[in-house]
């Protein structure tokens, strides 16, 4: 059985060479190989799965590399043995020539076979020797013509800057301040009060009414702030509002008493 044929690859011809001469790559590359160890520089040992129409078979061997002549070709011959499904053996010449920034690959292979194997027809022999060596070379093209893998930069992460949290309002205690504050305003307005009326009536008792209200007055402006003062500390706090209407009520309510009228 005799085959020729070429593969043009997109790689520098001292590459294709390279490759060529790498029990690694050959391993890849070769359909059904399972092992492939250098024992030299010119020596390789193979093992190899290889079937043939119903026949599969399990094929040891040797692997020779002659006629070198880097990086332009060489002959690579080999012989293996499948047991009760018989031989193996044949060789290939390989030529290698620079076609512009790639490489034209240009190979004949002539190989025979023996046993169970010789008896399944040159047809069908023939076929799956084609087959096996176009996988061959596309495999090999593939494998020459990946870029080399480059270790990659790692990314350079984005960190959030890191804000200060605003600072926490505190809530301080108000319901016991806020008792001593009221009766504070309580006792001051009363006092007030009691002063203001023996005043405006020379001290002779005559003027309570009058002295009722300033104190009531007192109590409700020193409210209104208390009450002012939780609603800024606490949202829900009331605020005692003290308007004009309800100012001249009380006015008028003092006028009535001082006058011995009902309030």
């Amino acid at each position: 059985m005799q085959m020729t044929g070429e593969r043009r690859i997109a790689a520098r011809r001292e590459a294709v060479w390279a490759a060529l001469n790498d029990p690694q790559v050959l391993k890849a590359c070769i359909p059904g190989c399972q092992s492939l160890e250098k024992t030299d520089e010119t020596h390789m040992s193979a093992i190899a799965t290889i079937r043939v129409g119903p026949i599969s078979a399990r094929f040891t061997g040797d692997v020779t590399l002659s006629d070198l002549d880097p990086p332009n070709g060489y002959r690579i011959t080999g012989e293996g043995q499948g047991g009760a499904a018989g031989f193996a053996k044949g060789g290939a010449r390989v030529r290698l020539s620079s076609e512009g920034d790639g490489t034209l690959l240009a190979y004949e292979v002539d190989a025979q076979v023996g046993g169970r194997l010789s008896q399944l027809g040159g047809g069908l022999i023939d076929a799956t020797a084609k087959q096996m060596a176009d996988l061959f070379f596309k495999k090999f093209a593939q494998a020459v013509e990946a870029p080399p893998v480059q270790a990659s930069a790692p990314e350079a992460t984005e960190i959030a800057p890191v804000r200060a949290a605003p600072p926490a309002l505190v809530a301080r205690p108000a319901v016991a301040g806020g008792i001593w504050f009221g009766l504070a305003a309580l006792a001051a307005g009363a006092a007030a009060g009691y002063l203001a009326g023996r005043a405006a009536t020379g001290w002779d008792g005559q003027g309570a009414g009058a002295g009722l209200a300033v104190g009531l007055l007192v109590v409700l402006t020193a409210g209104a702030a208390f009450g002012f003062g939780r609603r800024s500390a606490t949202p829900a706090a009331p605020l005692v509002v003290l308007d004009a209407e309800m100012l001249q009520r009380l006015l008028a309510a003092a006028g009535r008493t001082d006058r011995g009228g009902a309030p």
